[in-house]
């Protein structure tokens, strides 16, 4: 059985994303959607909100799970029985940094390889930062995230004005 694991902060989960789930999900048994608990960064979503949320947009998907996690990823990998990370590449721009990770994670764990997926060019310039930022400015985000995350998008921000 072939395990994958697509990490990621998902903050929030946008369609993106869910192309990448939706992909990954067909070239494993078992992708595990790995929410990242990231210390520099200051979220939007706790961590367990955007677990729920992809919880309930892969719903559907029989060979997707979604866990949180702390440290490095190959040793969430190494956790879940996992011999492929996934990652997407928007651009060339991340390819390079990316590239380093994957490489520095196969010295790590030599077991456990990389593979990326190009996203649908549809969604190359989405990232969830520009989601935040439209929609702290009252923008429309609904071309860029399902509309159950865009309403919750929606709530926090009218909570923190």
């Amino acid at each position: 059985m072939i395990t994958g694991i697509y990490p990621g902060s998902f903050d929030p989960v946008t369609y993106g994303h869910l192309d990448i789930i939706e992909r990954a999900s067909k070239m494993v048994d078992r992708l595990i959607v790995g929410v990242l608990v990231n210390s520099t960064k200051t979220p939007l979503f706790s961590m367990e909100e955007r677990v729920r949320m992809i919880e309930d947009l892969t719903r559907n998907h029989g060979n997707v799970e979604v866990k949180s996690f702390g440290g490095l990823t190959v040793n969430f990998a190494r956790e879940c029985d996992a011999t492929i990370i996934v990652r997407g590449l928007r651009a060339v721009t991340d390819f390079e940094y990316e590239l380093q990770l994957a490489q520095t994670n196969k010295v790590i764990a030599p077991d456990i390889d990389t593979i990326f997926l190009t996203t649908n060019l549809k969604y190359s310039y989405l990232s969830s930062s520009t989601v935040k930022e439209i929609a702290s400015y009252g923008g429309a985000i609904h071309e860029f995230v399902p509309e159950e995350v865009e309403k919750q998008i929606k709530l926090k921000y009218k909570n923190i004005k």
